[in-house]
């Protein structure tokens, strides 16, 4: 079995070694949230075919739905022309959003710059906590 090595040396990280990773709908291409990776989370979410992010503010790796189950199943992963960016295309279980929301993108800026919510929520937000 691999441990992408090749790949992973081939990707331009930033400065603190970490990639910024695009979640993707794969059956309908809406955008759902984006968070950075970091290369043992690459190696884990290629290996294991569950999204697995770093978080920079708890400075430890994220298995998405570890605490929530609302896990993201891998069905591709896909790198930008610069090398810079991750897209993955996702099955997602459940919701992406910690507040509850399927996709983290469900403010609109509206004319008169407010934000107008325009999704409903898919879970309660503290069922992204439980234990």
């Amino acid at each position: 079995m691999s441990d992408y090595s090749e790949i992973i040396k081939k990707l331009k990280f930033n400065k603190d070694g970490f990639i910024p990773a695009i979640a993707q709908d794969d059956d309908t291409n809406e955008v759902l949230m984006v968070a950075y990776m970091n290369e043992e989370s690459i190696r884990k979410t290629l290996g294991e075919k569950k999204v697995c992010y770093y978080s920079q503010s708890r400075q430890k790796l994220w298995t998405k739905g570890e605490h929530s189950g609302n896990i993201q199943e891998v069905k591709k992963v896909l790198i930008d022309c610069d090398a810079d960016t991750i897209l993955l295309k996702i099955k997602q279980h459940g919701g992406a959003c910690h507040e509850g929301y399927y996709s983290c993108f469900f403010r609109e800026i509206k004319d008169s710059g407010e934000f107008e919510i325009i999704a409903d929520k898919v879970f309660n937000e503290k069922e992204a906590y439980k234990t």
